[in-house]
């Protein structure tokens, strides 16, 4: 599923700036966590193509990604992130949408697109 299409999925607003090649980015699995803890012991595979969806809305989650090597991040319950922190994150080169979802209708829907859930 391209970003794209889950931004719109989960009406979804971009904190980051997106390009072509931001919105077409193919993505096939998803992580929801606020344990930055879980997402450093579970996400390990096809880091490239997952879809990291948390309520922790802080440089924390962005240094996260950065080292798993996940580029796109979904914060969930209407959480934005600060300028400084959208700042990191487009040097990061990281996504970072946010919607007014719960996390549980955000992995709901995402589901019924088609992408699947990382299994620890």
């Amino acid at each position: 599923m391209r970003a794209k299409e889950i931004a719109e999925a989960l009406c979804a607003a971009p904190l980051t700036e997106w390009n072509d090649e931001t919105m077409n980015r193919e993505y096939t699995n998803v992580f929801a966590t606020d344990l930055m803890s879980d997402a450093l012991a579970l996400i390990q595979d096809d880091e490239e193509s997952t879809v990291l969806l948390t309520g922790l809305c802080n440089n924390q989650t962005l240094r996260t990604a950065e080292m798993l090597d996940v580029s796109f991040i979904v914060f969930v319950r209407g959480k934005y992130l600060q300028d400084a922190d959208i700042a990191m994150a487009e040097a990061m080169n990281l996504t970072c949408i946010a919607t007014d979802l719960t996390m549980y209708d955000a992995c709901g829907r995402l589901y019924q697109k088609g992408l699947t859930g990382i299994y620890g």
